[in-house]
């Protein structure tokens, strides 16, 4: 663990409880200056208990959470140099915009000049993109101006720390997606840190310099979102993160190749050296190849196809594999035609570089 001097936010050995219930135990993470780190986990894993202990609305159990190397236990929510964004915004309705951005700033003791609270509303504004919608309603605003909204009423008084409850969850699609970028570009232009709490995979991996899966109130895997989706490191992390085939398997005597229950033998990931014995193997979608006819190929499988997904820039097939059961394959449409969509009840042949594969103790 780096240094507290580096990191903004820091957990020794926290653990929160309510009674005989545990929420979280053993928590230990730091999240270093200006990073964007993603607490990412199934609903009731303890993610937002962790965020509420770093904005102080619960205290911890045992253990201590530091803010830039300050011990923070007991000290209040309104007297810690962090802000959070709320699911639901939390907005005024009876305040315009530039009333509902200052509210903060006048609150603050000494008093700011009015002059000085309009100037830092309008800064925070311009850095949503709402330059010149100071004088708007609530009501007046879209859903995601009203979260830009809620953003610069957080970011006015520059907190050290930013903290996001599943601020995008009641965005539609496509707006969610552009609000992500705007985020990303908000977190790189203030330098401040970010934590983001989600149960969004997709919005976890695209956002965050970091991401750490919680399960069951603890850490199960923390890292940069390219080693939690390549290199899963257990087959929770594996299956929640993305999606995943899941293969019962035998490991040989040795961990030189993987047996599947249909007892087909493939060689065991260069990437790890499993242990003898029953095993659960993970493989992504996206990592299979679909040849139409059962077409030979690396640790080939074959199998009826049940259904097709058209995605638009993909398409998932759904394959009944002979011995093993469904299979979800994800085929990239830039490397086929129209004519190359394959039709339910077509046989196909599945395959896979054995590097691809997970391999988890059972």
């Amino acid at each position: 663990m780096t240094s507290a001097s580096t990191n903004d936010i820091e957990f020794r050995s926290v653990a929160k409880r309510y009674g005989s219930v545990t929420a979280v135990s053993d928590i230990n993470f730091a999240v270093p200056k200006g990073a964007f780190m993603a607490l990412l986990g199934p609903s009731g894993c303890g993610k937002t208990t962790c965020l509420r202990m770093i904005g102080g609305f619960e205290q911890p159990s045992e253990g201590t959470v530091y803010i830039s190397g300050e011990a923070m236990n007991g000290v209040a929510a309104y007297r810690r140099p962090v802000n959070m964004v709320f699911q639901q915004y939390a907005l005024f309705p009876h305040l315009d915009v530039e009333q509902n951005v200052s509210y903060g700033l006048r609150q603050m003791r000494p008093r700011i000049s009015g002059a000085e609270i309009s100037r830092r509303a309008q800064e925070a504004l311009e850095m949503v993109r709402l330059g010149g919608f100071g004088k708007r309603r609530i009501h007046e605003m879209s859903g995601g101006q009203q979260q830009r909204v809620a953003l610069a009423r957080a970011i006015v008084n520059k907190p050290k720390v930013l903290l996001l409850d599943e601020p995008l969850a009641a965005l539609d699609k496509k707006l969610r997606t552009a609000m992500q970028i705007e985020l990303q570009t908000l977190q790189r232009d203030l330098g401040i840190t970010f934590v983001l709490v989600t149960h969004d995979q997709e919005e976890a991996l695209s956002m965050s310099d970091f991401v750490c899966v919680m399960n069951a109130g603890r850490i199960v895997q923390v890292g940069p979102p390219q080693d939690i989706y390549d290199r899963p490191a257990s087959l929770f992390v594996a299956d929640f993160v993305g999606k995943t085939n899941r293969i019962a398997a035998t490991v040989d005597t040795g961990g030189a190749s993987v047996v599947f229950a249909d007892g087909t033998r493939v060689a065991a990931p260069v990437a790890t050296t499993p242990s003898a014995g029953a095993a659960m193997v993970a493989l992504r979608p996206e990592a299979i190849s679909l040849k139409r006819n059962g077409a030979a190929g690396t640790a080939a499988l074959s199998g009826i196809v049940t259904h097709r997904i058209f995605l638009g820039s993909s398409v998932e097939y759904s394959v009944d594999v002979d011995g093993l059961g469904d299979f979800l394959v994800t085929a990239d449409r830039r490397a086929l035609g129209d004519g190359d969509l394959v039709e339910p009840g077509d046989r196909v042949g599945l395959a896979f570089d054995p590097n691809a594969l997970h391999v988890f103790p059972a």
